[in-house]
């Protein structure tokens, strides 16, 4: 079953005893916000319903439903009104989820979050003792996200200990933060970099360390949020364009750095371009990948990189 057949399948059984639940009737919007899907989804969904039911078929024994205006409700289960139950893994998942959010700094709903855990452990039973045995720990970058957080709250300057892959370099650096971006599963800190004298975004997973500073933010006039209208990363045309295979090892890359024309090679690794000012780092990145990056295009630099290589080999064999 593909991944979006399973995630209708889950919704359509939670679809019913969610209705059950509400007698009166719920607002197509609010029921498709709490789905995470469009009204026109929910509609398809809801008309999917109508088919399903106990064996037979008959007008007896399938799921109705009534449509009010905006409002739809239940007036037949067909048997399907017991709410789902969480299976082990989901129930662990949960609780560990809910504990490791009440260890982050900062979180302002550690009540909210207390009593939701007391809830759902109590009605998880042995799953419960199970999540008891796993360790909770803080990342680095959720430390980050939680200072960052605090210093645009607070409206205070932040120091950061960031790492620029395109160089290959730790620097620091002091910012007035202007917003936090969540892009395809990343933080992002967009911020006035005092340093660059110019708005960077600065990627928290990169962020080695940040404090609070004692001085408030203050941005300059001439620092404007970046329209993100055409995406997160806009590459300059004028910079170089490298062509890499990667192998399955080495997929992550394409996740790590901005990367152009991601396709698929037919032994699980993609090919990928990435554009690049400093051929360098091209050089030291394939290096570190030990084999699991080819260098395509350009052929000059595909040349350095063999020369390196056979250097490396020659001075193990030495």
């Amino acid at each position: 079953m593909s991944a979006p057949t399973a995630d209708r399948m889950t919704r359509l059984l939670a679809l019913v005893p969610y209705l059950e639940a509400r007698p009166a009737g719920v607002l197509m919007a609010d029921a498709a916000r709490d789905f995470g899907v469009t009204e026109a989804q929910l509609r398809k969904d809801l008309e999917l319903l109508w088919l399903c039911g106990l064996p037979g078929h008959g007008p007896g024994d399938l799921i109705d439903l009534s449509f009010e205006g905006d409002r739809v409700r239940v007036t037949d289960t067909a048997g399907l009104a017991r709410p789902l139950r969480l299976a082990t893994d989901e129930a662990v998942a949960l609780i560990v989820a809910l504990r490791t959010l009440l260890e982050l700094p900062g979180l302002a709903e550690t009540e909210a979050v207390s009593r939701a855990l007391v809830k759902v452990s109590a009605a998880a039973g042995e799953p419960a003792d199970l999540a008891g045995a796993v360790s909770v720990s803080i990342d680095a970058r959720a430390q980050a996200l939680a200072v960052v957080r605090q210093g645009l709250e607070a409206r205070r300057a932040l120091h950061l200990h960031y790492y620029v892959p395109s160089r290959d370099q730790r620097t620091e650096r002091t910012v007035d933060p202007m917003r936090l971006l969540l892009v395809d599963g990343h933080w992002y800190l967009e911020a006035w970099c005092r340093r660059a004298e110019g708005v960077r975004l600065f990627r928290l997973d990169r962020v080695d360390d940040v404090a609070v500073l004692d001085e408030a933010s203050a941005p300059p006039e001439q620092a404007q949020e970046r329209d993100l209208a055409d995406g997160l990363y806009v590459p300059d045309a004028e910079q170089p364009l490298v062509r890499l295979q990667l192998a399955r090892s080495a997929r992550w890359v394409a996740d790590y750095y901005p990367v152009e024309d991601v396709e698929p090679l037919p032994d699980g690794g993609l090919a990928v371009a990435v554009r690049t000012a400093d051929p360098a780092w091209a050089r030291r990145l394939v290096a570190s990948l030990g084999g699991a990056a080819v260098v395509v295009e350009p052929r000059e630099l595909a040349d350095e990189v063999a020369a390196d290589a056979r250097a490396a080999l020659a001075r193990y064999q030495g």
